[in-house]
């Protein structure tokens, strides 16, 4: 995710946020002593990324998030943010309306992320929660604005995919 969207973003010119770099300690330390985390940890740290692509929005300025938003619910808060808890409608009126979203589903076998997460260095969330992501994981569905992209291609024909679909609407 990272590498994608932080390669997308620079060759759109446009800001990139890691999502990861926005846990709260405690997450960060329950997912270092290998227990994955649920959604009473997740769902605050959702609707701070929400406020995050809220102020973007409002200052006019597009930006490529990395974030594994594994369950509908939970990129559902990215687009509405808290509200999205006690509704299942997005909201709609006014200065809090839904933000405009597309989801890229980075989607390929296990064995290809789980060899990708054994390079990164220095992160906080060990390869072996990799099963419990996949076990938590609700693919995107409609009526989500979301397109599918297969990780086994290159990272240029991946960014390609995605820039084609930004821009074709």
């Amino acid at each position: 995710r990272t590498t994608v969207g932080s390669r997308l973003a620079a060759k759109l010119g446009w800001k990139f946020y890691d999502a990861d770099d926005y846990h709260p300690p405690e997450n960060k330390k329950k997912m270092a002593e290998g227990i994955p985390l649920n959604d009473e940890d997740r769902i605050p740290w959702l609707c701070a990324l929400h406020d995050i692509l809220r102020r973007e929005d409002s200052s006019r300025h597009d930006a490529i998030l990395a974030c594994s938003a594994l369950k509908k619910i939970y990129r559902h808060i990215l687009v509405s943010g808290a509200s999205a808890i006690e509704s299942n409608q997005p909201e709609q009126r006014g200065e809090n309306a839904a933000l405009k979203i597309l989801f890229v589903h980075l989607d390929g076998p296990i064995d290809i992320i789980a060899g990708r997460l054994q390079k990164r260095r220095g992160h906080f969330m060990p390869p072996e929660l990799l099963k419990s992501q996949f076990d938590t994981l609700e693919p995107p569905s409609a009526p989500e604005n979301f397109i599918t992209v297969n990780l086994e291609q290159s990272l240029p024909e991946i960014v390609l995919e995605i820039e084609r679909a930004i821009f074709q609407g």
